[in-house]
């Protein structure tokens, strides 16, 4: 953005807006795609774990070489891809996808499916940024917010229906027939890009150094940890809410309703929290979706200790665990952008990163304890959730 608010878009690309909201539909198909496949591990880890001969913990893990590799990737394939052209940009990062997860599909070993989830994410982190940056070029100023709103919109609706989906087609198919069908979505999303989105000029190279200069503004280094550990915290077990949920009682009939309930509160979380910051501002809302999940892990640690097995607290939880994981999102953008307005782009690119390296890190500590217990991975979780609020309450200075 520059001093005005407005984004810092390509004259080129600028004379191509206005086309309404309707053209930026097919980038929220695309992130829709997107997400599913970063988050549908989490539908069928058990049945994935027992093919490939490994442990559910280990097993969970390729959840977390996929973020990782998201964090890692992002920035600099962003710098490396800057001036290639948007459409063969974004249908190259979606063939991409549909390849790597056609690879996941058939790998014959843990390892090759590693090795096939990184290059997910390297398609995955070309992708979701500059369907947002070409989501805002398509559409008049005035609506760029709500393009913007539309692209990400792809990402919570898979939470909603991607992984529930994905849970019912390995019980009615097998993992690697689901794994398939994401490839085809990525392939089918790849062609009507192709055929949508019109012929728009790649942007000016920004040096990687440059996009971590933002790093040096004291208020992006005290706001961006804590959305590393609000992720850790929240997702930390995701990849592994079948094992949790079993924990708990819920039986193969319940999980993909189950899964469709967290998907839910996760929708519910981000609009009802943009809606908040808007009226509140960023810290009481983080104020308020910290203590939801720091409450919502501490009973599902306390239920499954004490081999509590009710199915209505089970669906409550798990709506409560989507609503507060989500909550953090938008108030955390906000914060990041008012502490470096100049550099909306990089900081939100920044966040993104630490999203999934938190996403990432969660995971790995999260599969390390669940062998020891469920009840003790969910207990750890939710002391990270607690460390958060105090955090945020030396850092409030930054809004």
């Amino acid at each position: 953005m520059d001093e005005t608010g407005t984004l810092n878009i390509p004259v080129r690309q600028r004379e191509a807006a206005p086309r309404g909201l309707g053209s930026t539909l097919v980038l929220a198909l695309g992130t829709f795609a997107v997400g599913t496949d970063a988050y549908v591990v989490a539908g069928f880890l058990p049945a994935m774990a027992h093919s490939l001969r490994v442990t559910e913990s280990t097993a969970g893990q390729s959840a977390t070489a996929f973020a990782i590799a998201y964090a890692v990737l992002s920035p600099v394939l962003a710098t490396a891809l800057a001036r290639m052209p948007r459409r063969a940009l974004l249908v190259g990062a979606l063939a991409v996808l549909a390849l790597a997860n056609l690879a996941s599909a058939l790998a014959p070993n843990f390892g090759a499916l590693m090795v096939t989830r990184v290059l997910a994410a390297s398609g995955a982190a070309a992708f979701t940024p500059n369907a947002g940056a070409v989501a805002a070029s398509l559409v008049a100023p005035a609506q760029r917010a709500r393009a913007l709103a539309v692209v990400v919109g792809g990402l919570t609706v898979a939470t909603a229906l991607g992984v529930p989906l994905g849970n019912l087609a390995g019980k009615i198919l097998d993992w690697r027939a689901a794994l398939g069908l994401v490839a085809a979505l990525c392939a089918i999303c790849a062609l009507g890009v192709f055929a949508a989105m019109p012929a728009l000029p790649g942007n000016p190279r920004i040096p990687l150094r440059e996009r971590l200069a933002a790093l040096r503004r004291p208020g992006v280094v005290a706001v961006l940890p804590l959305t590393v550990l609000g992720l850790a915290a929240s997702y930390g077990l995701y990849a592994f809410a079948v094992p949790v949920m079993r924990a708990l009682g819920a039986g193969a009939r319940t999980e993909t309703w189950l899964l469709f309930l967290y998907g839910v509160g996760a929708v519910a979380g981000n609009l009802v929290a943009g809606a908040m910051v808007d009226r509140h501002g960023p810290i009481p809302v983080q104020t308020a979706g910290f203590s939801l999940l720091t409450a919502t892990l501490a009973v599902f640690a306390w239920a499954a200790w004490a081999g509590t097995h009710w199915l209505p607290l089970t669906a409550v939880l798990m709506a409560a665990w989507g609503a507060a994981t989500w909550f953090q999102t938008p108030a955390q953008q906000v914060r990041l952008i008012n502490a470096a307005p100049q550099e909306t782009a990089v900081v939100v690119g920044l966040n993104s990163s630490a999203l999934y390296a938190g996403i990432g890190l969660g995971t790995a500590l999260a599969g390390a304890l669940l062998p020891v217990g469920p009840s003790l991975a969910l207990a750890v979780c939710a002391g990270l959730a607690l460390l958060c609020l105090p955090y945020l309450g030396a850092t409030r200075g930054y809004r």
